[in-house]
């Protein structure tokens, strides 16, 4: 990935709050048949390993955890928050006329290894931790225990989990930090206008 200085991002919580806000990663694989790419909601402890473990589970129906072995080195994408910029939200354009769309945006790379489970308590443990973090924003949260058991055994019996080793975080934020301040916060607050309230916030803290 291209980064440009002024756009690398390499402090961890920035990282951590990336992966743990834009869950649905995307993992990429390069297999006999060239390369492909899954998308997957991973839970991410960055207190395991060197830096950190990304978990996840697939259908077993999909041929990823066959074809990817234990030991298959991986890049998993998480695309932070980001919007297309018009120039016109710029208040430098008005006055000379001398600014361009672009596209503003957060991402982080995990390069890793990845280890095939196979295994019950496994997948079981990490559906109930993906679950607790997802429902604890619902006035009434659900958990496993609300099925009955036969059914939950049945659907766990149908995914493996995976589990990734990271051996490295790679981080970009374009946030216009290219940009003086008053053309920055003017499309920052054009974009909180338009609903864009996450990235608008993170290029408002960018300066």
């Amino acid at each position: 990935m291209y980064i440009p200085a002024q756009y690398a991002e390499s402090r961890p919580e920035e990282l951590e709050r990336i992966v743990r806000a834009h869950a649905l990663g995307m993992l990429v694989t390069n297999g006999p048949a060239g390369l492909d790419a899954d998308h997957i909601p991973f839970e991410f402890d960055p207190a395991a390993g060197t830096h950190g473990v990304l978990t996840a589970h697939v259908a077993r129906a999909n041929p990823l955890w066959q074809r990817c072995p234990t030991g298959t080195q991986v890049m998993v994408v998480f695309r932070g928050a980001e919007a297309y910029i018009s120039p016109s939200w710029y208040p430098s354009k008005h006055e000379a006329h001398r600014q361009v769309p672009t596209w503003n945006y957060e991402v982080v790379h995990a390069h890793g290894t990845l280890t095939v489970r196979d295994d019950e308590r496994f997948v079981r443990g990490l559906v109930a931790r993906l679950t607790r973090r997802h429902e604890a924003g619902e006035p009434q949260p659900w958990r496993m225990s609300d099925a009955p058991s036969d059914y939950i055994d049945g659907l766990l019996g149908q995914i493996v989990g995976i589990e990734i080793a990271v051996t490295s975080l790679v981080g970009k934020r374009k946030l216009g930090q290219n940009k003086d301040a008053r053309d920055r916060l003017g499309a920052a607050d054009a974009l909180a206008a338009r609903g864009h309230g996450e990235v608008a916030q993170q290029m408002r803290e960018a300066g």
